[in-house]
């Protein structure tokens, strides 16, 4: 994949959120004249996303979403580039991509992209401290800086992300060149586009192979799973995620259902997951002429998802089954089934559900198209 000079706003928009993701209903900033940070308890919109790059309001992400992550970075809170060098060499050494970001300040942050699917942040932790370990660098901050989320703990701690607008222009906030560590990136949608990722097994093989420590109970051992025991899905899946970030094309109003469900299952209250929805039909795209599901619409099949208690993420149902992601967690469990296999109960009362909505949508809006 290649990002040109000429690549639009959106597909800016789009690759920045593949790669910089974490919760999203809620997120982090900072005024840049004062100083003061502060949490903004509102969704991750690509509005958001938007202001970040033109420089308007910094986003900071909070990348730890239940046990997983999409990423780790390594903050160098240090005008010495040496110790980033230093932890990228230890890092290729390994077989792992890390990337050099200049950071808004001072320092620098090397950013780990992991696999799209997120892996346990536990596993990413353990590696980078072993890396820090072999470069006698202990005392630097790692992102995100705990292994789960709990009750107790809220959010976690998020970090600045690159590409701030007015840091940009400055030759701040932007990822250096791997061959001249000393200069900007020309092209830093290009960079992003080549970006590699971590794959889970690669940090599996790390561990096990340099006998790394591990927590005494890591929160996320064996098969991969989604859902955890409460019923919330640990973050977005795939699907959910392409979904959201593309649009759809043919039946909006089961894919809006099956979003609201997601959303439901990460913990999300209904107002957020409303806003969110609104702000995605923008991006759907029906053809012939046929229009886009309407705010009235939207909020009935988010009404109906939040009705009832479904566990069913949509897996099996055609409106999402086009956005599956075959490193899905939820694709196989270990005795290769699917996992996300709704009751015949539930598929009873989820139609029920849904024709009732859009019954109800279509007395406020007219007849579909």
């Amino acid at each position: 994949m290649t990002a040109p000079n000429n690549t639009t706003t959106a597909e800016k928009i789009r690759l920045f959120r593949r790669f910089f993701d974490g919760l999203l209903n809620v997120y982090g900033t900072y005024d840049p004249v004062t100083g003061r940070v502060h949490q903004v308890k509102q969704m991750v919109t690509d509005q958001v996303v938007l202001r970040h790059l033109q420089g308007r309001q910094p986003y900071g992400a909070y990348l730890l979403v239940q046990d997983r992550t999409r990423a780790v970075v390594v903050d160098f809170d240090t005008p010495d580039l040496m110790p980033p060098l230093d932890f990228v060499t230890a890092a290729r050494g390994y077989g792992l991509p890390a990337y050099i970001e200049r950071s808004k300040s001072k320092g620098y942050h090397v950013w780990m992209f992991l696999d799209e699917s997120g892996i346990p942040a536990w596993k990413a932790r353990c590696v980078v401290r072993h890396i820090l370990q072999e470069i006698d660098q202990l005392d630097v901050e790692i992102f995100p800086k705990q292994d789960a989320l709990n009750t107790n703990l809220g959010y976690g701690n998020f970090i600045n992300l690159p590409l701030w607008g007015l840091g940009v222009r400055h030759g701040r906030t932007v990822f250096l060149r791997p061959d001249d560590p000393s200069r900007a990136h020309p092209n830093q949608w290009e960079f992003l586009a080549r970006a590699e990722r971590v794959p889970d097994s690669l940090l599996d093989d790390i561990i096990e192979v340099n006998e790394i420590r591990q927590p005494p109970n890591p929160p996320s051992v064996g098969a991969p799973s989604a859902i955890g025991r409460s019923g919330r899905t640990q973050g977005l899946l795939p699907c959910a995620r392409r979904m959201l970030a593309e649009g759809v094309s043919v039946q909006q109003r089961v894919a809006c259902f099956r979003l609201a469900v997601h959303l439901k299952l990460t913990g999300l209250p209904q107002d957020l997951a409303l806003a969110a929805l609104q702000a995605w039909a923008g991006k759907n795209h029906p053809p012939d002429g046929k229009r886009i599901i309407t705010a009235e619409e939207i909020t009935a099949q988010v009404a109906g998802a939040y009705r009832r208690d479904y566990r069913s993420v949509g897996c099996e149902d055609p409106a999402v089954r086009r956005f599956c992601d075959p490193a899905c967690p939820l694709k196989t469990s270990t005795s290769g089934h699917p996992q996300s296999v709704q009751t015949l109960d539930e598929q009873s009362s989820q139609k029920s559900a849904v024709s009732d909505d859009v019954r109800t949508a279509a007395a406020v809006t007219g007849p579909r198209r």
